[in-house]
């Protein structure tokens, strides 16, 4: 750690004082175990979990080794895993005894409490209830209802955990029936990487794989939270931190997990010896003030390397590989320092001393998260860091490169097989060869599009395969009401959540397998596979008994929907595909030749096999056909920084929590518990603003647009922020994100980085 005073974590507001990991983990996973009683075959499938061969985790997106550890899931991964496999059932009987007006009284924990949905249901408005269907009506409603409106009008959501054969037909459906309407979850999150990357470097992917951490001696961290979004990753950084690596971390909140980590499965670690640091220096920076920081460690590099006669850039990769560099000098040379230190928060002399490092540093990654993404200006903050990169060479070589840490399992893995709202990022002449039809070309909707359209009423249906779409989208209180005006809601769900309890005029409710659980179709049990955050493909084998013989796969729930819906096709083979998941990978891998060659000879691969990325091997496939250097025009991601009373919230996920589903109350890595319905404030502005712990008070956005956006009950909690910040949790604070107020490219949502009042109430 840093020996600076401020580098180190405050002791007068709530903190873990334990390290990441440890006996806290443990006691996490048991305390989830009691609560959900799962089966004892739940025990069998986490010791196969991410394993060659064995069960994929549902949970995040990081990458699973050749040599797997003998546990190899973390904490949240155990948790999401024990969740799918609860002995409770949502059966028919439940929604008997509650109408979907009484349900959407019950808090978001306890609706998935309910346990797994068990039948296919349809809404019954006359009872307000859902009511047990078969599978044969509901395929046939749906079909009617969607032959009934212009394609056009209709989204097909997806959630980041549908696997890459779901993914591909669904993609193809959706185009076969005639649109491009295909968002996902990466439109809230990653989207920025898609394009951000994708404009400066060719690939809207990392180039890193995980063997490169085996050789960086430096990795910068920005804006993601390892303890508790990606668990596992901390065995890589106590390796890399243990082998000597340095690692200086970014964030505006000191997360315990880039502090300090315990091995649960190191016995020593776990009892006598200490646990292993993980950031040698961790920086506060404000929420936006990314791009400053990146600014003045290039400007301080460029000034280093005229110091030393020429001797830290590497000027023969410049040369060969990039272009921009003498716009990016230029505009540097200009920015006082007074600024830099002013908009990102951070001393000169802190953002020298990392500059000094990265500049003797042979081998360096670049890792960030949403902390980068989710802003107006996200876009800028990734080009920042490939500026930083660049510089020196670090990328598409041995131990260097940038590594964006992705969500869900398969969320990066569903745009490489189609589902993108962006045709020009299909090949369509592929589809047109292989199912001889005409493509719609016309650009789809987003998620933030999506959002819009529920608002202006163009949108008319949905199908949303799998989410809390409702809870999960900005501007959710505002968009509520329009769910019900629907023509159709079609939800694939496995547990009951509030995105289920806003029915439209046609509505029903598809509960499929959980991906731990056996697929069983005509030729006999089925693999599915998915793309990790490191590019590298993994089949996944279920095993667990279903929760319900009633239960269909997701693929199966797509063909049936499809058939019922679309004109036969004798080249559309919705019953073959369904019987044998092997033919779907076929079809990916003759659509994808260069990324799924062999896809079924090379399924089990260890450590999974990996589809290719251009950047890696300095292959720079942007407009000018170099790696581009940008030069910032502004020093914030923030679109609109924070005046007078305004304070910039960013949202949070605790560690009891993955996306959108809740598994408990306890923040422990942050020493919070109890009520979601906080408010966190350095001590300082608490002062300056005159509130006090435990306050109530309201909080609202200040983006003037005409809407009021406002949260109400929350409880202030003093806590280790930067000046001008708010932290609230995510999704309860999303109603006062304004669906308008995202990226500039990309159309991510900012979740962090909205400026907002409070408002005192009484």
């Amino acid at each position: 750690m840093s020996t600076s005073e401020e580098a180190d974590q405050r002791p007068d507001t709530p903190h873990y004082e334990n390290a990441t990991g440890g006996w806290g983990s443990l006691k996490g996973v048991s305390r989830i175990l009691a609560d959900q009683r799962p089966t004892v075959g739940a025990l069998r499938t986490l010791m196969r979990q991410n394993k060659p061969g064995g069960h994929m985790c549902t949970s995040c997106a990081w990458t699973k080794p050749a040599q797997p550890h003998l546990f190899e899931f973390c904490e949240n991964g155990a948790k999401a895993t024990i969740w799918d496999l609860t002995r409770d059932r949502c059966t028919p009987e439940f929604f008997t005894q509650h109408s979907v007006t009484q349900l959407r009284d019950l808090p978001d924990y306890e609706l998935e409490r309910a346990g797994r949905l068990t039948h296919p249901l349809r809404y019954d408005a006359a009872s307000d209830r859902y009511v047990e269907t078969t599978w044969e009506e509901a395929f046939e409603g749906i079909g009617a209802k969607l032959r009934e409106l212009d394609p056009k009008s209709t989204v097909f959501y997806m959630s980041g955990k549908a696997v890459l054969e779901t993914a591909y037909l669904y993609a193809l459906f959706a185009r076969l029936y005639g649109h491009n309407n295909l968002p996902d979850s990466s439109n809230m999150c990653h989207e920025t990487t898609s394009v951000g990357l994708k404009k400066v470097i060719g690939v809207g992917v990392g180039t890193c794989v995980l063997s490169d951490f085996d050789h960086c001696d430096l990795i910068l961290f920005f804006g993601q939270n390892t303890g508790t979004n990606s668990p596992r990753f901390l065995h890589t950084l106590k390796d890399a931190r243990e082998r000597g690596c340095r690692i200086v971390t970014f964030n505006p909140i000191r997360e315990r997990g880039l502090v300090e980590f315990a091995d649960p499965q190191n016995p020593a670690q776990m009892t006598v010896k200490p646990a292993t640091p993980i950031s040698d220096i961790y920086l506060q920076v404000r929420p936006g003030g990314d791009v400053a920081v990146l600014a003045g460690l290039c400007k301080r590099v460029l000034e280093l390397d005229g110091e030393r006669g020429g001797s830290i850039l590497d000027r023969a990769f410049i040369a060969e590989h990039t272009t921009g560099l003498e716009e990016l000098e230029a505009r540097l040379r200009e920015v006082p320092w007074e600024e830099i230190e002013r908009e990102s928060g951070l001393h000169r002399e802190e953002l020298e001393e990392v500059a000094e490092i990265y500049a003797t540093s042979k081998n360096v990654i670049g890792i960030y998260g949403m902390g980068l993404t989710q802003h107006v200006r996200g876009w800028l903050n990734l080009a920042m860091l490939v500026n930083l990169l660049l510089l020196r060479g670090n990328m598409g070589r041995e131990g260097a490169g940038i590594s964006p840490v992705r969500g869900h399992s398969n969320v990066q893995g569903q745009r490489t097989v189609g589902i993108t709202e962006k045709p020009k990022n299909v090949p369509m002449d592929k589809l047109r060869e292989l199912f001889g039809f005409e493509p719609p070309q016309e650009e789809g909707r987003s998620t933030v599009d999506l959002v819009e359209g529920l608002l202006d009423g163009s949108v008319r249906g949905l199908i949303s395969m799998g989410g809390n779409l409702a809870r999960a989208i900005p501007d959710r209180a505002r968009a509520e009401e329009s769910w019900r005006s629907l023509e159709l809601n079609v939800q694939i769900a496995t547990k009951l959540n509030r995105s289920h309890l806003l029915p439209g005029r046609a509505t029903w409710l598809l509960p499929c397998l959980v991906r731990s659980e056996e697929d069983m179709q005509a030729t006999g049990a089925q693999a599915v596979t998915m793309e990790d955050s490191l590019s590298m493909i993994h089949g996944s084998l279920g095993k667990r008994k279903p929760a319900s013989p009633h239960l269909k796969s997701e693929v199966a729930i797509v063909a049936g929907i499809a058939k019922a819906t679309l004109p036969p096709n004798p080249m559309v083979k919705w019953d073959e595909w369904t019987g044998d998941y092997g033919l779907i990978r076929d079809l990916i891998e003759a659509t994808y030749p260069d990324k799924f060659r062999d896809f079924n000879g090379r399924l089990f691969t260890p450590g999974g096999f990996h589809r290719g990325n251009s950047a890696r091997e300095r292959e720079w496939k942007t407009e000018s056909g170099k790696a581009q250097f940008t030069a910032p025009e502004v020093l914030t991601a923030l679109g609109e920084p924070p005046e007078g009373e305004e304070f910039t919230l960013i949202t949070l996920r605790s560690n009891d929590q993955f996306n959108t589903t809740i598994y408990g109350f306890s923040d422990r890595l942050r020493g919070l518990s109890g009520s979601r319905d906080i408010l966190l404030i350095n001590p300082e502005e608490m002062g300056r603003r005159g509130l006090s712990e435990g306050q109530v008070v309201t909080l609202e956005c200040a983006v003037d647009d005409g809407a009021e956006r406002v949260v109400r009950g929350l409880k202030i909690v003093p806590y280790d922020l930067p000046d001008a910040c708010v932290a609230a949790y995510y999704p309860e604070a999303n109603p006062l994100i304004p669906v308008g107020y995202h990226d500039e490219l990309a159309k991510t949502p900012a979740y962090k980085g909205v400026p907002v009042r409070i408002r005192t109430e009484g």
